[in-house]
C-alpha cells in the first residue's frame, strides 16, 4: 500500500468562514510531511472531514460526513461542539485517530450529544475513535513502549502520567470496532493508548461494535458514566497495566452476541497498580451467545496475565451456563494471577450482587487451586444510577438506560 504523507503544495484544503460547509482532505501522492499551521479553521454546519489535519479545527453544531482515516497530529487540537453529528463513510476504512501530543475537545450535552454513526447501521462499519496519550505503560516483558494493534502501526507509551489528550463528554459512537486485514489487528469502539490522567472521559456510549466497547492499553486515565451496549466482544477490556484510579459508573448491556463483560490483564506484569472502579453493572440479556460458538467467554469478569482491579458496588445479572460452558461472576484464568494479584489483595470485587446467574457464590478457576474463593451476594447492591437521561443515551427511540430503571 502506498504511504500517505503530506506536503504543503499537495495539500488540498478548501474552507471559507463565510459559508456553511467545508471539506478537509489530503492528496495520496505526496511525499513530504507538512509542518502544522497555527491557524484555526471552522466548519459551519456541514461538510466532510477526511485526511490529516494541519491546523486547529472547530466543528460547529450540524451534520457532517467523516471519510477515511482522519488523523489529528501532534500540536493540533480538534474541537467538536455539542450537537455535531457525523455519518461515517463505509466505502473505505474509516476512523478518527488522535495522535500523541494532539487533543480532541468534544463536549456534547445530554440533550445535544456528539454522535458518530453510519448509514448502514451495521456493527463493524468503521474503526471508531482512538486516542494516543503520553502516559506510562507496561507492555509484554515490562516494555515501556508497544506497537498499536489498530492498523496504524504506531508506538505508544510515555512518561507523563498526567498527560492530557483532551475531553470526550457526552459522545456516542455507533457501529464501530472491526477486524483489520487478516484479523490480527482490530479496533474498538473507543480505544485509549497510554492516555494520561489529565484527559476527561465522561458520559460515553459504545453502541453495537464488533470488538470491545472500551479498551485501555496502559495509561492512567479514568472514566465515568460509560455505557457499553451490544458489543460483540468484551464490553470493557484493558492490558499493559492500565491504572486509572477514579473510575465510576460503568454499565454494560450484552445482547445477541457478547463475550466477557470485562476482560482484564496486565500483559504478564506482576508489578502493576490495580485500577479502581466504584459502581459496575453488567447485564447479559437472555439468549446472548459468545462471538465464537461454544466459547467459554460468557463470564461477567475475567482476570488473566496478572490482571488486577479493585471494584466496589458490582451488580451482575444474567450470566448463565451455555452449551456446557460455565459462567461465573469472576473467573481467574491462571495460577500466577491468583498468587500475585488475588492473594495479595490486588483483585477485589466487593460488595458484589450476583443475580439470576449460574454458579453463584464461587469464583471460577481455569486451573486447579487449593484456595478457591467464595462469596455471598450482597443484595443491597443495586444497579448503578447516576446517569442523566437524554438524547445521548437514546438510539432510534430506545432508551439504553431502561434496564437500569427496572
Amino acid at each position: 500500500m502506498k504511504r500517505k504523507n503530506l506536503s504543503i503544495l499537495a495539500l488540498a484544503f478548501t474552507l471559507s468562514l463565510s459559508v456553511t460547509s467545508c471539506t478537509i482532505e489530503i492528496n495520496d501522492d505526496t511525499t513530504e510531511v507538512a509542518p502544522p499551521s497555527q491557524d484555526t479553521s471552522v466548519m459551519e454546519g456541514s461538510g466532510t472531514l477526511s485526511g490529516t489535519l494541519t491546523k486547529d479545527l472547530i466543528i460547529k453544531k450540524g451534520n457532517y460526513n467523516l471519510e477515511g482515516i482522519v488523523k489529528v497530529p501532534k500540536g493540533i487540537t480538534l474541537t467538536i461542539e455539542a450537537g455535531a453529528n457525523f455519518t461515517v463513510s463505509t466505502s473505505k476504512s474509516s476512523s478518527l485517530v488522535i495522535l500523541q501530543g494532539a487533543k480532541i475537545i468534544a463536549e456534547g450535552t445530554a440533550d445535544l450529544p456528539i454522535v458518530f454513526t453510519t448509514a448502514n447501521k451495521k456493527p463493524g462499519d468503521w474503526g471508531g475513535i482512538t486516542l494516543y496519550g503520553e502516559a506510562p505503560i507496561k507492555g509484554t516483558n515490562g516494555a515501556d513502549k508497544a506497537l498499536s494493534e489498530d492498523g496504524n502501526a504506531t508506538y505508544y507509551g510515555g512518561n507523563d502520567s498526567n498527560s492530557n489528550s483532551g475531553i470526550l463528554r457526552y459522545v456516542r459512537v455507533e457501529y464501530a470496532g472491526k477486524k483489520i486485514g487478516d484479523g490480527t489487528s482490530e479496533t474498538n469502539t473507543f480505544t485509549f493508548y497510554s492516555v494520561g490522567a489529565g484527559t476527561v472521559l465522561e458520559n460515553l456510549v459504545a453502541y453495537k461494535g464488533t470488538d470491545d466497547g472500551f479498551e485501555f492499553f496502559g495509561g492512567t486515565v479514568s472514566a465515568s458514566n460509560l455505557i457499553a451496549y451490544g458489543n460483540y466482544d468484551d464490553s470493557f477490556d484493558w492490558q499493559d497495566a492500565w491504572s486509572g484510579q477514579n473510575n465510576k459508573n460503568w454499565f454494560a448491556y450484552q445482547t445477541v452476541i457478547g463475550n466477557f463483560g470485562m476482560e482484564i490483564e496486565s500483559s504478564g506484569n506482576a508489578d502493576n497498580t490495580a485500577p479502581k472502579i466504584d459502581g459496575i453493572t453488567l447485564i447479559r440479556e437472555a439468549g446472548t451467545k459468545p462471538e465464537v460458538p461454544n466459547s467459554p467467554e460468557i463470564t461477567a469478569i475475567q482476570f488473566k496475565k496478572h490482571g488486577s482491579g479493585i471494584f466496589s458496588n458490582v451488580y451482575a445479572e444474567g450470566y448463565k451456563n451455555t452449551n456446557g460452558q460455565k459462567a461465573y461472576a469472576v473467573l481467574i484464568q491462571d495460577a500466577s494471577t491468583e498468587a500475585e494479584q488475588l492473594n495479595k489483595g490486588k483483585i477485589k470485587v466487593s460488595p458484589l450482587n450476583y443475580v439470576n446467574s449460574d454458579n453463584a457464590g464461587v469464583f471460577g478457576y481455569a486451573f486447579n487451586t487449593s484456595n478457591p474463593l467464595s462469596f455471598t451476594s450482597d443484595t443491597t447492591v443495586k444497579k448503578v444510577q447516576g446517569f442523566v437521561s437524554g438524547a445521548w443515551a437514546t438510539v432510534d427511540g430506545v432508551d439504553l438506560l431502561a434496564s437500569l430503571k427496572k
